[in-house]
C-alpha cells in the first residue's frame, strides 16, 4: 500500500512514461481528511475515465480550514487514500494549491467535484488557475456529479474538535446562519475605503535556549538560537483591514532616526497606502522578546520606544492631514497603543468627523493604565479586552457584563461594545439587544499577541458596512482563533482563508 506513495518528481516521471505509451492519466487533488463514500465515488469516476489515477494531498501546513485542521496528518491521509483500490499513486504537495502538481504530472483529466463548476463561486480563486494550467498541457477538467458529503460537516458533528461551549454555540448557530450568509457579509465589505490610524510596532522574537542559573548572578541565562522580526501594531491591523476592504490608507508614526521604513513598506499588502509621519530624535518602536522556541514562551521583553508627546509642529502636521482627509473614508479605524502618537486634539477630530469610528485603546506595559478608552467620548464600535474595560470603568470585581452596561455605556456614546476575553471568547453589547457571549472557537493557543487586533481589524469594517454586531463578532472570534495559532505575524491571514474557515465552522 505504501509503495503507492511517491514524491512529486516520481509522479511526474511515472505520468510521463505512461502517457508516452498512450495511457490516459487522471489527477485528483485535495485534503482528503475524513475519507468517506463521497470521496470513493468521486475517485471511482476518475479511474473509470482513465488508465491511471493519481491523487495528491495538500500538506498539513497549507490546509486552510482553520485551527485543529486537518484532523489527520498528511502521512496518515496519504496512507488512507493509498488503501483505495481505484487509486494507483499518491503524493503530498508542498504547495498551497495544485498548480505545481498539474505542471509536474500534466494530466489528461483533472478531477474536481461539481461544487467547483462555477468558477465565480470559488472564494479561493484557484479553480480558474488550475483549469488554465490543465488546459495549457492539453488536458481538461472532469467535474464529477454523485453523492456528496462534507468532511468538515462530518468532523464538526462527530469529532470533538471544539471546546464544549463552542460546540454547543456552533450547533445552535448553524440553525440560524448559513455559509452563504457569512460569505455575503464578508464579500459585501469589499468596496469600502478605510483609514487606519495607529502606532507601528515591530515585534522582535529572539529565540533562546534557557540555560542554568549562573553561580554568581541572579539572572536568567540563555543561549541564542535565531531571530525573527514582524511588522505589528497598526501595520498588522491595516493588512487585515486590507483583506476585507478595497483600499486602506494607514496613518502611522515612525522614528526619524531609525525608521525601518523599507521593511515596513515591504510588509504591507499592495492595497495599503502608507502615510508616515516621523518622530524627531526617536526610532520606530521595537518590542524585543526573548522567546523559548519549544513552546513559544516569552521570557522577557525589552522595549525600544520613544513615547513622549510629539513636538507641536509634528503633531499639528499629523492632525492636519487627518482633519483634511477624514471625510473621504467610509470608516476610520483607530489602533491606539498609547505611545504618544494620538493626542486629545486628534481624538476630538476623529470623534467629530468620522463617518464610522472604530476604536481600540490599549493598556500595555508601556502606558501602565494611562491610555483608557474613556478618552474617546464617542465611537460607533469599541473593542477592548477585559482588563482595559475594568481599568476604564474603575471596576475591579463586578461581572464584566455589568462593567459594560452600567459603567462604560454611561461614559461613552457608542453603539457596539465588544470585550475580548481570550480563551473565554468575547461578549458583545448593544443597547438594543443587550449582552451576549460568544465562546472561543479554539482551546489551544500558540501565540496570543495580536489576536485582539485581528478580531478588531475584521469586525470593524463589517460593522461599518451594516453587519449585525453579533455576526461580526462571531467572524472576529473566528479570525482571532486563526491568529492564536500563528507565531507573531509569520503568516498574514487572507480573505480566502477566512471564508474557508467560516465555511468549515458552519458546515
Amino acid at each position: 500500500m505504501m509503495d503507492k506513495v511517491k514524491t512529486l518528481e516520481q509522479l511526474g516521471q511515472i505520468a510521463s512514461e505512461a502517457k508516452a505509451k498512450g495511457k490516459k492519466v487522471v489527477l485528483a487533488h485535495g485534503v482528503f481528511d475524513i475519507l468517506h463514500v463521497g470521496h470513493k465515488r468521486h475517485l471511482d469516476i476518475g479511474k473509470n475515465h482513465g488508465d491511471l489515477l493519481f491523487v495528491t494531498l495538500t500538506t498539513d501546513r497549507h490546509v486552510n480550514k482553520g485551527p485543529d485542521r486537518p484532523v489527520f496528518p498528511e502521512k496518515l491521509r496519504a496512507e488512507m487514500v493509498a488503501a483505495l483500490e481505484c487509486v494507483d499513486y499518491v503524493g503530498i504537495s508542498p504547495n498551497p494549491g495544485a498548480e505545481h502538481v498539474i505542471e509536474t504530472v500534466k494530466p489528461s483529466l483533472y478531477l474536481k467535484g461539481s461544487e467547483y463548476a462555477d468558477e465565480e463561486a470559488d472564494v479561493t480563486g484557484r479553480i480558474k488557475t488550475e483549469r488554465m494550467a490543465v488546459e495549457q498541457h492539453g488536458g481538461k477538467i472532469l467535474y464529477t456529479e454523485d453523492i456528496t458529503f462534507s468532511s468538515s460537516n462530518l468532523s464538526n458533528r462527530v469529532l470533538q474538535l471544539y471546546p464544549e461551549e463552542a460546540a454547543a454555540y456552533l450547533k445552535e448557530l448553524r440553525t440560524r446562519i448559513s455559509v452563504e450568509d457569512v460569505t455575503k457579509q464578508v464579500m459585501g465589505v469589499g468596496g469600502r475605503r478605510c483609514l487606519v490610524i495607529g502606532d507601528t510596532i515591530l515585534d522582535e522574537y529572539i529565540y533562546v535556549e534557557p540555560l542554568g542559573k549562573p553561580a554568581k548572578e541572579n539572572i536568567i541565562a540563555t543561549k541564542y538560537r535565531s531571530r525573527e522580526i514582524f511588522a505589528g501594531g497598526a501595520i498588522a491591523t491595516a493588512n487585515l483591514v486590507g483583506q476585507m476592504c478595497e483600499s486602506v490608507d494607514l496613518v502611522t508614526l515612525l522614528g526619524k532616526e531609525d525608521s525601518r521604513e523599507d521593511f515596513i513598506r515591504s510588509s504591507l499588502h499592495p492595497n495599503i497606502n502608507l502615510v508616515p509621519f516621523y518622530r524627531a530624535g526617536g526610532q520606530t518602536t521595537v518590542k524585543s522578546r526573548l522567546v523559548d522556541p519549544a513552546y513559544v514562551k516569552k521570557l522577557i521583553e525589552v522595549a525600544y520606544i520613544t513615547d513622549e508627546d510629539l513636538t507641536p509642529p509634528d503633531q499639528a502636521a499629523l492632525n492636519g492631514w487627518v482633519e483634511k482627509n477624514i471625510a473621504n473614508y467610509d470608516a476610520v479605524i483607530v489602533n491606539d497603543f498609547g505611545h504618544g502618537m494620538i493626542d486629545s486634539a486628534l481624538v476630538d477630530i476623529v470623534c467629530r468627523k468620522a463617518k464610522f469610528l472604530a476604536v481600540n485603546a490599549q493598556t500595555n506595559s508601556a502606558n501602565r493604565g494611562f491610555n483608557l478608552i474613556t478618552k474617546y467620548p464617542r465611537a460607533d464600535f469599541i473593542c477592548i479586552d477585559e482588563p482595559e474595560a475594568r481599568l476604564a470603568a474603575v471596576e475591579r470585581y463586578a461581572p464584566i457584563e455589568t462593567v459594560v452596561r452600567e459603567k462604560l455605556e454611561k461614559r461613552i456614546d457608542c453603539h457596539t461594545f465588544v470585550i475580548t476575553h481570550g480563551k473565554l471568547g468575547s461578549i458583545v453589547y448593544t443597547p438594543q439587544a443587550g449582552v451576549k457571549r460568544i465562546p472561543a472557537l479554539t482551546g489551544e493557543a500558540i501565540d496570543t499577541i495580536g489576536a485582539g487586533d485581528a478580531f478588531f481589524a475584521v469586525a470593524a469594517p463589517l460593522l461599518a458596512s451594516g453587519s449585525d454586531p453579533f455576526l461580526a463578532a462571531f467572524i472576529g472570534n473566528a479570525v482571532g482563533a486563526m491568529k492564536v495559532r500563528i507565531v507573531g505575524q509569520r503568516h498574514q491571514i487572507t480573505k480566502p482563508e477566512i471564508l474557508k474557515y467560516l465555511s468549515t465552522l458552519l458546515k
